[in-house]
């Protein structure tokens, strides 16, 4: 028969990890997965900040609404567009970057700073900063355009519908190069060099090399940046709001921003839920199939 003290000793092993992450599990549960279940919860409800009387439970009514919203359409149009042309630029400008650095040159531990200045500066003033290189009045992008024939006038693009998403474009694009090169850099650094080395000796040039090399041992990297930089991407609208706020006429509104404009400027934050929602469930399909496919190329290795 046990001792009493030994089962008391016993019950104490198996809870003592649990009491030591207890605090950061209750901040966790606390601002993330609480804020989560109510904004989850408002999307079944008629949710108006200025109405004292709403607030009832109204059933799928809210995301009936939104399959019938052409400015979601409109919204999730722009969001595929915003999102793959930002993250797109980003990986093939940040891998071009993670190669250059990855040689020695003269200088590199100056440029190296410098290339990586971008992801630390403020998303909101990098929107205010690319305004205003894009205003005529002020700035010398839309002057060089016109110079280049690019432009038919030297006239802010962020007023015409056609292009107004354009600018946050460029902008993100600027803004999210380095977070590719730094995190591929890494990866390459991590490569042994007696593979290059070897495959040197036997004859394999320098496209080869990266085709049988490089990217077999950057693919993992590649796609498990891709896809969180996707996700950062798609959720982030503070470029647009700063640059655009979604106009004119909704041309250059995504589905984050559209969230925004219903929930602060509507007051509809039922309707706002809703769009989130969606918004997540896209989301996660994706991440889940990204996912997917890493693993099978990690059991194929």
């Amino acid at each position: 028969m046990s001792h009493p003290g030994a089962a008391a000793r016993r019950r104490l092993a198996i809870l003592e990890p649990w009491l030591y992450s207890a605090p950061a599990l209750i901040l966790i549960i606390v601002t993330t997965l609480v804020p989560i279940v109510i904004g989850i919860s408002y999307a079944f409800r008629n949710v108006m900040l200025l109405d004292p009387t709403s607030g009832g439970f109204v059933g799928l009514d809210n995301f009936r609404d939104l399959m019938r919203d052409a400015s979601f359409w409109n919204a999730l149009k722009n969001t595929v567009t915003w999102t793959a042309s930002c993250v797109g630029f980003q990986f093939l400008f940040g891998l071009i970057l993670a190669l250059l650095l990855n040689r020695p040159f003269p200088g590199r531990s100056i440029i190296q700073p410098i290339v990586f200045l971008p992801w630390a500066i403020p998303t909101f003033l990098i929107g205010m900063n690319w305004s205003w290189l894009l205003n005529p009045a002020i700035g010398p992008l839309p002057h060089w355009a016109y110079a280049l024939g690019l432009m038919s006038a030297p006239t802010n693009i962020l007023a015409d519908p056609n292009y107004a998403l354009v600018g946050p474009i460029l902008a993100g694009i600027w803004w999210g190069t380095p977070f590719f090169a730094i995190t591929l850099l890494a990866a390459l650094q991590s490569i042994p060099r007696e593979i290059y080395e070897a495959a040197e000796i036997d004859g394999a040039g320098g496209f080869e090399r990266f085709r049988s090399i490089t990217i077999p041992f950057l693919a993992p990297t590649m796609l498990i940046t891709v896809m969180l930089r996707t996700i950062w991407v798609a959720n982030s609208p503070e470029l647009i709001v700063v640059m655009t706020k979604g106009g004119p006429a909704d041309s250059s509104q995504i589905v984050a921003s559209y969230v925004f404009t219903q929930a602060y400027q509507g007051l509809n934050f039922g309707y706002a839920s809703a769009v989130a929602t969606a918004l997540v469930v896209l989301l996660l399909v994706y991440a889940l199939l990204l996912l997917s496919i890493r693993q099978a190329m990690l059991g194929t290795r």
